[in-house]
């Protein structure tokens, strides 16, 4: 969270004095565009000063899943905004998948309306419930894999609850939760496969990933650093996780990189598909919300907590109903680390 605490102390007329600097040098670059190649500073190339500030803030950052404000159930600006909308529009506003089985999906048994359910769902209303006093009170948006950020920092949603791994490089653009829940990265591929797991038999195959997902940002440096064979193809990118599987099936792609909880329900849906080897990533899902929106992360963490103590309609009851079939009955796995909040002044 060093964004966040950064942030923090450039209030006041440090904050002014930062955003001047930042407005003198936007009108700097719109002024002085050189007549050919990329813009500089110094001689450093704009681009190659972005992708510095952000591999070095990556290096600064430890355990984000870890580091979240400490919960609260008062009543700040953003959450007195949701509960003024009025009419049919006071409802909480959620960006949700509705293609990931038992986690976020319409189940067409469920009647005319095709209602969504699953674990994050459940998660959702739960909100709603504590927030609004009606865990009906929500209005879903689906919305794709590389969309979830744009869409909080657009104001189209007020938070995203769609098995969103906390990490580094994402909480420079919006704020999370405690995590929820715990998982890590797996291959999926079919039984009658020669590939055993991450390892040198994905040499020469074409692997699918969600666009934005942490997935294609793991394979793409562990390519990088040689952790992956040279020759494993990881172009076949998709707008969201269960086209992967379609394109599996289809014969597109060889192996499929995604979550172990995702993949496990994209086993249960197609018996011809296995999880190969072991998970080689450990991850946490959390709630994403904009990056001001303090009073909304307190909240969601204090539902947390109290969703956690929750035994007989809280977290080990939805774990129980949607992902135990999957994962197995023991939930101590996917259970997330106990968070360390930031102190509240």
């Amino acid at each position: 969270m060093r964004a966040r605490r950064l942030r923090a102390s450039l209030k006041g007329w440090g904050g002014v004095a930062a955003m001047a600097v930042v407005c003198a040098l936007v009108a700097f670059f719109a002024l002085c565009v050189p007549l050919s190649g990329p813009k500089t500073v110094d001689g450093q190339s704009v681009a190659q000063s972005a992708r510095v500030k952000a591999e070095k803030a990556e290096e600064d950052c430890e355990a984000p899943e870890k580091q979240t404000l400490s919960p609260s159930s008062a009543d700040g600006d953003t959450i007195q905004k949701i509960k003024n909308r009025q009419g049919d529009k006071r409802k909480l506003i959620v960006g949700v998948d509705q293609n990931s089985y038992r986690w976020g999906y319409r189940n067409p048994n469920s009647g005319k309306t095709a209602e969504l359910e699953g674990f994050d769902i459940d998660l959702v209303h739960r909100i709603a419930e504590d927030i609004l006093g009606d865990p009906k009170a929500v209005q879903f948006k689906a919305i794709p894999t590389d969309q979830r950020i744009p869409a909080i920092q657009g104001g189209r949603v007020d938070m995203v609850v769609r098995t969103m791994t906390i990490n580094c490089e994402r909480i420079e653009d919006v704020a999370f939760s405690a995590s929820y829940f715990k998982t890590g990265q797996h291959v999926l591929a079919p039984k009658s496969s020669p590939i055993k797991g991450y390892d040198d038999t994905l040499a020469g195959k074409r692997i699918c990933t969600a666009t934005g997902s942490t997935a294609y940002s793991t394979l793409k440096a562990d390519k990088k650093s040689g952790e992956l064979p040279a020759s494993t193809d990881i172009s076949e990118t998709v707008p969201n996780q269960l086209d992967c599987l379609v394109r599996l099936q289809l014969g597109e792609a060889d192996a499929v990189v995604t979550d172990g909880a995702l993949a496990a329900s994209q086993a249960a849906q197609d018996p011809t598909v296995e999880l190969k080897g072991d998970t080689f990533t450990a991850e946490y899902y959390g709630v994403a919300m904009k990056e001001d929106a303090d009073d909304l992360v307190r909240r969601v963490n204090q539902i947390l907590v109290d969703y956690r103590k929750d035994t007989a309609n809280g977290w080990q009851a939805s774990y129980d109903r949607w992902l135990s079939a999957t994962l197995g009955k023991d939930s101590e796995k996917s259970e997330p680390p106990a968070p360390q909040y930031l102190r509240t002044t």
